[in-house]
């Protein structure tokens, strides 16, 4: 069967990788009972991912004559007499109009139909979502007849949530097991020491006398010995194990430093109080940027989270390092955003996704995905410059998983109802609405 490009402007096109076969029509009948027959609509129909009763009813609304298509046999008719010229241009405006992306003019798109009873196209190339003109006849019939879903297409955010979820699961069974492992190994050898103490009860008087006390402590230093290898024979030598114990020593040394600076710092406001009269004290304000200036804290938080980054913490360390900081939850992650994303102007979506690792381990429920969006809206009212992406930022977490639908629906609502006119609502007004459109249509599904 010849095939050709799908598309007139693919035409010169030698190397097009969509095709379709080219169109075939027999004209049967006479009088008024002629009709023309696509022999292959529904190869051509397959080619195009479309049903092909769409094209032989658009074939008789163009036309003005009654079509009909068999999905028994697969026939599809046309009343009349239809040369097939005529007929592959027609089938050229269907394909701009029900196939093709309206943004990047790839054919590989699927047909959405909205809770408000639109038709959309999806591109599975480009992402983008073209939305179709409803006036045109074939609309209606659409909109009677949506297409199949494909079989076993799911959710990509539920099957995302699933494998976690079997990930989990899977670490809590091994623990699991490793527990019953060592209970077995103690077991074994209490049972193996119980038979020798039993031979030495057995044996001569000599044998039954207490022996000295010093041997008595070195052969329970002995025991003690052999305990302590069998412990480090059992110690857990996974990476997440050798993470976690990274993770505490980093904690302990990281809080001490912390308690240090902190007992400097009152040293010095203690020696500058004794050294000020009490007059002079009360009239001078004091000059702690620690505690009364807050962008000199929230600078001096920037500067630790660069610190801990320049040294190639991984992002369960620096989740550690950012629990030891002093200043509330919220100002500690609008500080590691703005660290993150320090010196850039432009491209901020690609950044986040190159550092998505450190964001994801600081918002792990609700309440700190909601910090994380105030952090976002904080911001971009620092940086206007931040303002035109602040939708591809989004969108970039929201695929990768660190932000989840309804927490960005929630923090939008909140915020849009306090003040609708902000730039950055409507900025982010598209992307909330394609969240809930593609809720939606999950949930008809």
């Amino acid at each position: 069967m010849a095939l050709q490009n799908i598309g007139a402007s693919n035409n010169d096109d030698a190397f097009y990788r969509y095709k379709m076969p080219r169109m075939i029509t027999k004209i049967e009948g006479r009088g008024n009972g002629i009709k023309t027959n696509v022999v292959n609509m529904v190869d051509i129909a397959k080619a195009l991912a479309r049903p092909p009763s769409y094209t032989t009813k658009y074939f008789g609304n163009e036309l003005g004559a009654q079509s009909k298509f068999d999905e028994r046999t697969g026939t599809a008719l046309v009343n009349g007499a239809h040369e097939t010229p005529k007929l592959a241009g027609l089938l050229e405006n269907f394909i701009k109009k029900y196939v093709q992306c309206y943004g990047c003019g790839n054919p590989e798109t699927e047909v959405i139909i909205t809770k408000t009873q639109m038709i959309q196209l999806k591109c599975a190339a480009c992402g983008f979502i073209s939305n179709v003109d409803m006036r045109d006849k074939l609309t209606t019939f659409i909109l009677k007849n949506p297409p199949e879903p494909k079989k076993g297409s799911k959710d990509k955010k539920a099957m995302r949530r699933a494998e976690k979820e079997r990930m989990k699961e899977g670490e809590a069974a091994d623990e699991e097991q490793k527990k019953l492992k060592t209970k077995k190994k103690v077991s074994s050898k209490d049972a193996s020491a119980k038979p020798s103490s039993k031979k030495k009860h057995g044996g001569s008087d000599e044998d039954r006398a207490s022996p000295p006390r010093n041997h008595v402590n070195v052969k329970e230093e002995e025991d003690e010995e052999d305990d302590d290898d069998d412990v480090q024979w059992q110690t857990d030598t996974s990476l997440e194990a050798a993470q976690q114990r990274i993770q505490e020593q980093l904690n302990a040394a990281t809080a001490e430093m912390v308690m240090l600076s902190t007992i400097e710092s009152e040293k010095k406001s203690k020696a500058a109080t004794q050294a000020q009269s009490p007059k002079a004290a009360a009239a001078v304000p004091s000059k702690n940027p620690t505690t009364e200036n807050g962008e000199s804290n929230h600078e001096r938080l920037v500067e630790e989270v660069k610190t801990n980054i320049r040294k190639g913490v991984t992002a369960g360390q620096l989740q550690c390092c950012l629990g030891s900081l002093s200043g509330s939850p919220q100002e500690v992650i609008i500080a590691l955003y703005e660290a993150l994303l320090d010196g850039v102007e432009k491209g901020f979506a690609k950044e986040v996704l190159k550092k998505k690792s450190y964001l994801a381990a600081v918002s792990q429920d609700e309440e700190s995905q909601l910090r994380l969006l105030r952090a976002i809206e904080e911001f971009c009212g620092k940086y206007p410059v931040a303002l035109k992406e602040v939708a591809l930022v989004l969108k970039a977490l929201y695929d990768a998983d660190v932000l989840e639908e309804e927490y960005i629906v929630q923090w939008y609502g909140k915020g849009a109802a306090g003040n609708k006119d902000s730039k950055i609502w409507k900025n982010v007004k598209p992307f909330v609405e394609w969240l809930q459109s593609a809720e939606s249509e999950s949930e008809e599904e």
